[in-house]
């Protein structure tokens, strides 16, 4: 280093040192820290056009992070290969470069600045490594007016050196920060990818309550773990079994539904483990029961709140031994089955009340998915609507358009103690009376129509009304119309944007917030 520095040389550089180590110290955004530093080098010690380069993810290149006082760059997109020019050759070496005269050195790219064409003076470039813990992260380059001068070059450099050091763990932290914000996103992206991609074909709804129990079917269905399905009546509980059993490895095998509140207690006992041929008045010949019928398979018990005390203690033989016997034999058999049940009733108060088993409900509680009722999904109404009407049109042969905005207000309204399974009915009657392709709202049953004043309860609790009225009906103005273009550009979102005049930024911002999915659209046409 020079010896015959001035003292205000060095009480400048001091100070430079000083600046940035308070800087480091005190900043917290480290994309502000470099730029900052830049501009210390350049007021401080007149190393100006600083340029921070680091090195791309793959390790096989640089991209240009930070540049001072420079507007013809492209941060981000702007990158050299290793070994190319002055900084990859840098980057290559792990070694600074201090180039006395830019005007003479060919493998001076120029590409930031173009300074041969722009700046009149000659130029010196000093490109200094960014190293942390041996690791080769980037670069820092400044410029300096040509003094003739290679002592002064070199303390220059060594300077830089210094500063280089200083940022490099902050670089090293913004460089892992940066890794692991990417692999998070990509991470959330894949798993909302999976969790769409997952959604069972014959369940319908983006809310989020909804994607909870699309998470639960993926996180169960591989296994042979039993389920209860848990919900009001309506809500799809064997949509939901149906859709475990079409994911899991038994997919191939018999889905085979038992309705336990439809059977007397003797009936039920033969539909589920069968009988032999005299075994009661009546059994004329030997029968399969459906245990033996869902083999390799799945058996779905709905409503099983519904069985006897008696066919709970057989049930729970099932469960516990995997064996069963017909009625009218003492010959034990497998059952090799998957068993899902489902159930509205409160099987807790149940059991208090001894109507049920407390050591079956732990049996068949392994696993339980609860289903929201309509009401506390009401933003997959106006999806479901949308998929009966599509139902139902094409099996009256009608051209169904839109639901007007009206009633569409109606169905988000009405409470839906009915579930899904009344929205069904309901759109089915609408379409059926449709007659000029747009669902109105005399078209929706009398006490849907006047929902709005009867959504009040007997106790004056308002709690049930649906709330935020002016903000929820543009939310269903917006979500038919983006429907309604999607179906006309065939799930083409930017096709669908300039058909409403709006952009495509505008669109997927919607189509997210109102959990429409584009793919579903596709091939279909007005």
């Amino acid at each position: 280093m020079n010896t015959a520095l001035s003292p205000s040389r060095r009480e400048t550089e001091l100070e430079t040192i000083l600046a940035v180590s308070r800087l480091i110290g005190s900043e917290s955004d480290q994309h502000g820290i470099l730029v900052q530093t830049l501009d210390i080098l350049h007021d401080k010690l007149g190393m100006t056009r600083g340029i921070i380069l680091l090195v791309t993810p793959d390790k096989e290149g640089l991209i240009l992070d930070v540049a001072h006082d420079a507007t013809p760059y492209e941060k981000g997109r702007l990158t050299y290969r290793r070994g190319e020019g002055i900084v990859g050759q840098v980057i290559e070496t792990g070694r600074p470069i201090a180039i006395p005269k830019i005007s003479e050195e060919p493998m001076f790219l120029d590409r930031i600045y173009n300074r041969r064409k722009k700046v009149k003076e000659e130029i010196s470039f000093i490109c200094v490594p960014i190293v942390c813990e041996k690791e080769v992260l980037g670069t820092l380059s400044v410029d300096k007016k040509y003094e003739n001068d290679s002592d002064a070059l070199d303390h220059d450099l060594q300077i830089l050196k210094i500063i280089a050091s200083m940022i490099a763990y902050d670089v090293k932290i913004k460089r892992m920060t940066s890794e692991i914000q990417s692999t998070l996103e990509a991470e959330n992206a894949r798993l909302k990818e999976e969790l769409q991609r997952f959604r069972p074909e014959n369940l319908i709804g983006h809310s989020m309550v909804m994607r909870e129990v699309y998470q639960a079917i993926y996180q169960v269905a591989p296994s042979d773990t039993t389920v209860l399905i848990r919900g009001e009546s309506g809500t799809g509980k064997e949509l939901v079994a149906h859709a475990i059993h079409a994911a899991s490895p038994r997919t191939g095998k018999p889905f085979v539904k038992v309705n336990c509140a439809a059977l007397n207690e003797n009936l039920l006992e033969s539909e589920l483990f069968g009988h032999e041929k005299g075994a009661f008045t009546g059994a004329i010949s030997q029968r399969k029961g459906r245990v033996e019928e869902a083999d390799g398979g799945s058996l779905f018990l709905d409503e099983i709140g519904d069985f006897t005390p008696q066919i709970q203690v057989k049930l729970l033989r099932v469960l516990q031994e995997r064996t069963f016997e017909r009625v009218g034999s003492n010959v034990p058999r497998k059952a090799n089955i998957r068993l899902i049940c489902a159930t509205n009733r409160n099987l807790e108060q149940a059991i208090m009340d001894g109507h049920f088993r407390e050591d079956l409900y732990y049996r068949i509680n392994v696993f339980p998915i609860v289903l929201p009722p309509l009401r506390d999904r009401r933003s997959d109404i106006i999806l479901l609507a949308n998929y009966f009407i599509e139902i139902n049109a094409k099996r009256m042969n009608k051209e169904i358009k839109q639901i007007s905005p009206l009633a569409a207000d109606r169905l988000l309204e009405y409470r839906w103690t009915g579930n899904v399974r009344e929205l069904e009915n309901t759109i089915e009657r609408a379409v059926l009376l449709c007659t000029d392709g747009i669902i109105r709202d005399d078209h929706l049953p009398p006490h849907i129509q006047g929902s709005k004043s009867s959504g009040q309860n007997k106790s004056g609790d308002m709690s049930s009304v649906h709330r935020g009225t002016l903000d929820d009906r543009v939310a269903v103005v917006e979500q038919s119309a983006i429907i309604e273009a999607l179906k006309r550009t065939k799930g083409n979102m930017a096709a669908a944007a300039e058909d409403l005049g709006t952009t495509s930024r505008i669109i997927r911002y919607k189509i997210s917030r109102y959990g429409i999915e584009p793919k579903e659209f596709q091939g279909q046409a007005e």
